[in-house]
């Protein structure tokens, strides 16, 4: 039981990057969120990966690979939206 509450949690939480990714693109800007956030986040989460891809522990495995997707999505979008100044 406490396996599945964590692999549906591993699933659903980074689903949360999801309404970020919507905004930036609805407001074509991603001026209010800071590039060097969302890098840093995605270089450690690039960090971690090899741990969480090759973990016999599902709740892990999944949540780190669900997490580098979508937040590689979200980085993808910051630096898109990114207006030159």
């Amino acid at each position: 039981m406490i396996q599945k509450i964590g692999l549906i949690a591993a699933i659903i939480l980074p689903l949360w990057n999801i309404p970020l990714i919507v905004r930036i693109i609805k407001r074509r800007s991603s001026e209010d969120i800071s590039m060097f956030w969302a890098l840093g986040v995605w270089i450690c989460l690039l960090l971690i990966a090899p741990s969480g891809f090759t973990s016999k522990d599902i709740v892990w495995r999944t949540y780190n690979v669900v997490n580098f997707v979508f937040f590689s999505a979200v980085t993808a979008i910051v630096l898109l939206y990114r207006k030159a100044k």
